[in-house]
């Protein structure tokens, strides 16, 4: 089973990889320094949520572009 995001969340992820790009990468740990230093959030959950769902769409979408299907990922 899988994590269950709100849509703010991930209209938040995906507006964040639109702008920026070449920031983030596939560690969560990378992601939540660069979201600390890009915008200030009103709680460190709603930042780990957010780190959390772009690290796993900067997952997928390396798979994608290496050629692998996402049930190999698992």
């Amino acid at each position: 089973m899988g994590n269950v995001r709100p849509e703010m969340i991930k209209r938040i992820a995906r507006e964040l990889i639109e702008r920026y790009p070449d920031k983030f990468t596939t560690s969560f740990e990378e992601n939540k320094k660069i979201l600390s230093s890009l915008a200030r959030f009103p709680s460190i959950k709603l930042r780990n949520s957010i780190a959390g769902y772009i690290t796993h769409l900067m997952v997928i979408s390396q798979a994608q572009s290496k050629g692998l299907s996402s049930q190999s990922l698992k």
